[in-house]
């Protein structure tokens, strides 16, 4: 699912997302427990809302995908 998604800039310049939308729902990255990267994507395992989401960024295209959902 595409998304739409905010970000910042950490302390060494990185992209970090802040908050994404879910349709006409704004929803608030509390924690980022992990991130990795693949050959042209990042991926973004954060927490928000109480429920774990990972979030995929294309590098290349500069979009981004929920990937995985789970409530808690």
């Amino acid at each position: 699912m595409k998304i739409q998604v905010e970000c910042h800039s950490d302390p060494p310049g990185e992209e970090t997302p802040r908050r994404f939308r879910l349709g006409s729902r704004s929803i608030e990255v509390k924690t980022i427990l992990d991130r990795w990267t693949g050959e042209d994507h990042e991926y973004f395992k954060i927490l928000a809302e109480g429920d774990i989401y990972i979030l995929r960024h294309d590098t290349i295209n500069r979009s981004w995908k929920l990937t995985f959902f789970s409530e808690s």
